[in-house]
């Protein structure tokens, strides 16, 4: 009885674990990659949505009929951040995915001539047709990734059109 015991075990031999261990590596190896691209793109397009967010408010507050962010024919306003989430009230305070904040200019003063510091929104009006906008935005962190063209410090906006993944940098 005894004899019949222990011929009758059922186990997994050392190189069958072995075997499995190296698939098991083999498999994480291919998948680990795979799932830090994913996380990285869907951190991407948080920035884009963001800056979309962020045009979309400029344009409810347009078409609601404030007349300091309209544009005369042939010219341009530059509309900070903080007046998006400040003064009007149309936006909520925006969450960078790399963590940090967005940076802004301290005041939310609406400009028609000097380009402001950080992030905003530039809507321009063509001289002909004259009820054509559009609409630019530069997203700026504090640190990481945001949207603009060139660096933070002297990058230039992204136009509405232009805002995808390879937009992020």
């Amino acid at each position: 009885m005894l004899k019949r015991l222990l011929k009758n075990q059922k186990g997994l031999t050392l190189i069958e674990l072995l075997a499995v261990v190296i698939i098991l590596g083999i498999v994480s190896a291919i998948a680990v990659p795979s799932i830090g691209k994913i996380i990285d793109n869907s951190k991407k397009d948080a920035h884009v949505a963001n800056a979309v967010q962020m045009i979309n408010s400029t344009k409810l507050l347009i078409a609601g009929g404030d007349a300091t962010l309209r544009p005369s024919n042939g010219s341009q306003v530059y509309i900070p951040l903080n007046y998006l989430v400040g003064a009007s009230g149309n936006l909520e305070a925006l969450k960078n995915p790399d963590g940090g904040t967005y940076n802004s200019p301290a005041a939310d003063i609406v400009s028609t001539s000097a380009v402001p510091t950080g992030s905003y929104v530039k809507v321009s009006l063509a001289a002909s047709p004259a009820t054509e906008f559009t609409y630019d935005v530069k997203l700026v962190p504090s640190s990481g990734r945001g949207i603009q063209t060139g660096s933070p410090s002297a990058g230039n906006p992204i136009a509405e059109a232009s805002l995808t993944r390879s937009a992020v940098n």
